[in-house]
Parts: C-alpha cells; structure tokens; sequence
C-alpha cells in the first residue's frame, strides 16, 4: 500500500466515511499535490476497498472544492492560486475577529484555562521547533475561541474556510525559520481575553491572520520562481 494512504479503521463510522477522511486528510496535508489525478481503480487497491466508497468520496470531495472534474480526464486535486489564498484569508480575518470578540463576552472560565494550557503546549512546541505540534496546537488553540463564540454558522464557515487552504498552510510553517511572532500574537490574544478586552482581542486576531496571509502568499510567490 502507498505510505501516503493508510486506512485508519474506525468501528463507529461506515467504510465509505472512512475512506473519504483518508483521501480528504491526504490532500489537506498535501500527500496529493494540486494537480494530481485521483485514480478510482489504483486508490481502490492502495486501501483495499473496492470502488465504490472511492467513487463516494469523490463525489462528496469535489462538493467540497478540493477536488475537480476534468473531462475525458476523471478527478484531480483542486489548484489554489495566490487569489484564492488571499480571498480565504480576508473573510476569516473578519470571522476571527468576530470570534475572539464573542469569546471575550462567552468564554467560561474552563475554556479558558484550556486555552491557556493549549498555549503553554504550543510555546513548548515553538520553542523545540516541534512543527508538527506547532500545527496540531495552534489549530486547538483557535478551535477553543471558535467554540467559545457560542456560534455554530460562525464555527462552520470558519472551518470550511480553514480546510481550503490548510495544505498550503502546513508547507508554510514546515518553512519557516521562527515561530516567536506567532508565539507573541497567540500571547497577547491570550491577554486580551483575560481582560475581557473585545476590540483589543479583535485587533490582534486579525492582524494575527493578516500577518498569516502575507507569509503564505510570500511563500506561493517564492514557490513559483
């Protein structure tokens, strides 16, 4: 079986979920490159399913917009360009703004701590220049506002907007040569929630994504020469 696909099974979920988490991981992490056809009939045997769930979360991956259909040529994985980026990134400054700004308002003061220990966990991370776990806590870490905004429209958008460009993001911070400005702006976002300071907190949330949409598009720019 190719090492970029491996089945994780899960009693709770039928097999066509399954495979569709596999294949949808797959390209959020970047294991299928953008571009990249998907063959029905070679990840069927990769899995050891037969086409059928394939088939399935091809379909559901393409509603999603990371994969698209090519005729006479089958599916593929969705190409992102600088815009999209860019455009991504410009509505979730906003709903992260929004969020933290709910947050200060909402948050309980065990999600609080949470955060705040995620926080610690992603320092710990940053500073052992453990970039796996910067990721895997830096995506808590958000998670626990979000959640705190007491919004599900809000948590949903986010979330769609987040997995659009989550593959780009990983390369990104795999590059990078320090994490202490986004050690910083997670500190005073920390800071501004304490305080219950809502405008602070959206200030420095959204130049938190601003700063992370200049590094991203600096780093497709890069990429292309």
């Amino acid at each position: 079986m190719d090492q970029k696909l491996k089945v994780s099974l899960n009693e709770y979920l039928p097999l066509r979920d399954v495979v569709f988490n596999t294949i949808r991981e797959a390209i959020l992490k970047g294991d299928f490159a953008p571009g990249e056809r998907l063959m029905e009939k070679q990840l069927a045997e990769r899995l050891g399913v037969s086409r059928t769930p394939i088939r399935e979360a091809i379909r559901k991956l393409e509603l999603e917009g990371l994969v698209i259909m090519i005729p006479r040529k089958g599916a593929e994985v969705a190409s992102i360009t600088g815009k999209d980026i860019s455009d991504v990134l410009e509505v979730r400054a906003t709903l992260e703004a929004l969020a933290v700004k709910l947050a200060c308002k909402k948050m309980s003061d065990h999600d609080l701590d949470e955060l705040i220990a995620i926080n610690i966990e992603f320092r710990k991370a940053a500073n052992k220049k453990d970039v796996k776990k910067v990721i895997e806590k830096d995506v808590e870490f958000h998670d626990v506002i979000f959640h705190s905004s007491d919004n599900d429209k809000l948590i949903n958008i986010s979330n769609n907007l987040r997995e659009q460009i989550y593959r780009y993001r990983v390369e990104y911070i795999y590059k990078m040569d320090s994490y202490d400005e986004l050690v910083v702006e997670h500190d005073e976002i920390v800071k501004a929630i304490v305080a219950r300071d809502g405008k602070r907190a959206a200030e420095i949330a959204m130049k938190h994504i601003e700063n992370q949409e200049k590094s991203v598009l600096e780093y497709i720019k890069a990429k292309e020469q």
